[in-house]
């Protein structure tokens, strides 16, 4: 009888073993579905916002062994296919990340507009100091109050203009049709210019620039060429640098909040290199490279002097006045403190 109680014993000894060593294989074999992760951008991987996301996902699936399950959603989906609407969308949990426009986002964040007040940021290098210092703190701050943490920043370049005919001044826009972004910051400067603003889908403003109607567009360079703007009626394109984006990584705050330092490491640290891989393709999209292609396409790529920036700048100055107390004045004299303090690197 002793005997078999050992053996019974040993048995049982060696099925908690067993159990014990399947138990911890089970974890990996099942982690690839332990935390699925919504990741929204308006934009699809042709593109540098939609390129990032897609990184993203993929840099925080390949990092966790799959126990965070992050799904690229390009096109704005999770957000009825309107940019305007995906801060709401991270903000009420419908995506968990996103990588955003700051340019979009500005509806529901009014702050982000100091990034895009007319004629504020001059190049590209004031554009990353401004992010990278103390403005992108105090932006992060505020984001985080309104439901969602910002884990990297990215310039996104400027929006340009392309156009029927050549614009070299700001009365060359007088009564002209110009489609915008949706910003009532931009509709304003346009209109300050002299043209008329008008929001439109892509395909009424095909419609509008066959008949004719439409004789103007604010684009991105990657925007431009990837839309193939100049084998159409829109063949000047002037690098007038009004309006600045960056691209935003953030994390829905309640997500955030649950996760481990471990996992908010991750997750940040692959944000950071996403956006590196972003800010590289936005930079080859617009280099030298890219507008002299554009240029051999049939394109007419002008930039405006010191003195014709000056020119626009003053003509959209009431708009600069009105938007400021509402971004904040303190915000946009810290931006423009910045900006000096850039420029003296230069």
């Amino acid at each position: 009888m002793p005997a078999l109680i050992r053996l019974s014993a040993l048995i049982a000894m060696t099925l908690a073993m067993t159990l014990a060593a399947a138990a911890q294989d089970r974890p990996s074999a099942l982690s690839a579905t332990s935390q699925p992760l919504k990741l929204s951008t308006a934009l699809g991987p042709a593109y540098p916002q939609g390129k990032a996301g897609e990184i993203w996902a993929t840099l925080i699936r390949e990092r966790s062994g799959g126990r965070l399950a992050a799904t690229h959603f390009p096109g704005a989906t999770l957000s009825s296919r309107d940019p305007a609407r995906e801060f709401g969308a991270l903000r009420d949990r419908t995506c968990e990340l996103s990588v955003g426009s700051a340019l979009a986002w500005s509806a529901q964040v009014p702050q982000l507009n100091v990034l895009a007040l007319p004629w504020l940021v001059p190049a590209e290098a004031e554009l990353e100091a401004l992010i990278g210092g103390g403005v992108g703190k105090r932006l992060s701050a505020i984001l985080e109050t309104a439901g969602v943490v910002p884990v990297a920043w990215a310039a996104n370049g400027f929006i340009e203009l392309a156009s029927r005919k050549p614009v070299h001044k700001p009365a060359d826009l007088a009564g002209l049709q110009v489609r915008a972004q949706s910003s009532s910051l931009i509709d304003e400067t346009v209109a300050a210019l002299g043209a008329r603003p008008s929001a439109m889908s892509i395909a009424d403003a095909r419609a509008s620039l066959e008949n004719g109607q439409l004789d103007g567009q604010e684009t991105s360079v990657p925007a431009y060429s990837a839309s193939r703007l100049y084998a159409g009626p829109l063949v000047h394109l002037l690098l007038w640098h009004a309006h600045a984006d960056v691209l935003v990584f953030a994390v829905n705050r309640s997500v955030w909040d649950a996760w481990s330092e471990t996992d908010r490491e991750l997750v940040r640290e692959a944000a950071v290199d996403a956006s590196k891989q972003a800010l590289a393709m936005a930079q080859r999209l617009a280099d030298e490279g890219a507008l002299a292609k554009l240029g051999a396409q049939g394109a007419v790529v002008t930039r405006l002097t010191p003195a014709g920036r000056e020119a626009f700048r003053e003509a959209a100055r009431a708009v600069y006045n009105r938007w400021t107390p509402v971004i904040g004045t303190d915000l946009v004299e810290a931006a423009e403190a910045q900006i000096s303090a850039a420029q003296t690197l230069r």
